[in-house]
């Protein structure tokens, strides 16, 4: 099996991660997903569909003392998370299971963060021909309504929902979390200045009350069009990337927790 993965260095070499040569590798979706995470010592979080580990070891690379579990249901992507967590001398539990079908050892918990970054596309856009790791990564068999359903779900009170995902599916997003999290927040990610965000961050509070917010646009590159080959992310995009750091959400005034 090793002849067909790559062992790939995450946050400046602070990890390293195995993962397939071919099909879904993990990339810069799930290092900012990880850095959105407002986790502190001791919380407790849910990983649902966590692929080779890649968002929860990067946060827990930057937050020491948390107790992460995780729900991936390839087999294979599973047996790399295990290996990551195992190799990178971190503590998580990663469960072989579907998001519909969570062991008990799961739902006798709640947790203080849910983190999802679910398939971006709806499964009729699929290529026939795609690696079918790649293609149960990238193409929607679970509707978003019930990836918002369990999280809210296995959340404590106060507890936050943390995803990334593509802006176009922002409405269906929105409309599954409506009655079920509030005080939500939007960070769009725009490539470059002046650019489309194709990408969002979201953070949703279970019994929030807070007003929804859209943030500034979170800007990757600098500059306003790709001009040489050499590297161009933002110097706070670098601290995210390279260095681990978290990032910041903008503070609430008056904010009703």
């Amino acid at each position: 099996m090793t002849d067909n993965l790559t062992c790939d260095a995450f946050l400046g070499g602070k990890l390293f991660l195995w993962q397939p040569s071919k099909g879904y590798r993990a990339g810069i979706d799930s290092v900012l997903l990880a850095a959105s995470v407002t986790a502190e010592f001791g919380q407790h979080v849910l990983d649902l569909g966590c692929g080779v580990g890649t968002a929860s070891l990067c946060l827990a690379t930057r937050v020491h003392g948390l107790s992460i579990m995780g729900v991936e249901w390839l087999t294979d992507y599973v047996a790399l998370a295990r290996r990551n967590i195992a190799e990178s001398n971190m503590t998580m539990k990663v469960f072989e299971t579907t998001i519909e079908n969570l062991p008990k050892e799961i739902r006798q918990h709640q947790f203080d963060h849910v983190i999802a970054n679910p398939p971006y596309f709806f499964s009729d856009c699929r290529h026939s021909a795609m690696n079918p790791g790649k293609e149960a990564a990238i193409s929607e068999s679970v509707s978003l309504k019930v990836w918002v359903k369990v999280a809210t779900k296995r959340l404590a009170p106060k507890g936050y929902f943390f995803v990334i995902h593509r802006t176009e599916r922002l409405p269906d997003l929105l409309t599954a979390i409506r009655g079920q999290l509030g005080s939500i927040e939007i960070q769009p990610i725009a490539s470059r200045s002046g650019q489309s965000a194709n990408l969002f961050l979201l953070r949703a509070q279970k019994n929030g009350r807070a007003v929804c917010r859209l943030h500034p646009p979170l800007i990757l590159h600098k500059g306003q069009k790709h001009t040489h080959d050499a590297e161009s992310y933002r110097p706070e995009i670098i601290d995210i990337l390279r260095r681990g750091k978290g990032l910041s959400w903008p503070r609430k005034a008056n904010s009703k927790d």
